[in-house]
């Protein structure tokens, strides 16, 4: 079981709040060696849609696509 569950209910509607929990779990957590989980609510689920990380880009932070890859390759579990 993840140590830390970061939940997310943004959508692609607000890419940047969208792009948080990613981040903090790419970059933050498994960076820091914490295990991690995501998870989506709400219009957050529209995140996993095929494409949809590809347009999500919000403001300071990097790409969704590029923090999904990281969250996979840090083996982040993400529950919608």
């Amino acid at each position: 079981m993840a140590k830390l569950l970061i939940t997310s209910s943004a959508g692609p509607s607000d890419p940047t709040r969208a792009s948080i929990a990613f981040h903090i779990a790419a970059n933050g957590a498994a960076a820091s060696g914490v295990e991690s989980a995501i998870a989506l609510a709400g219009d957050a689920t529209a995140l996993i849609a095929p494409g949809a990380a590809a347009e999500v880009r919000g403001v300071g932070i990097p790409p969704l696509a590029d923090l999904l890859a990281k969250c996979q390759a840090a083996k982040v579990t993400i529950h919608v």
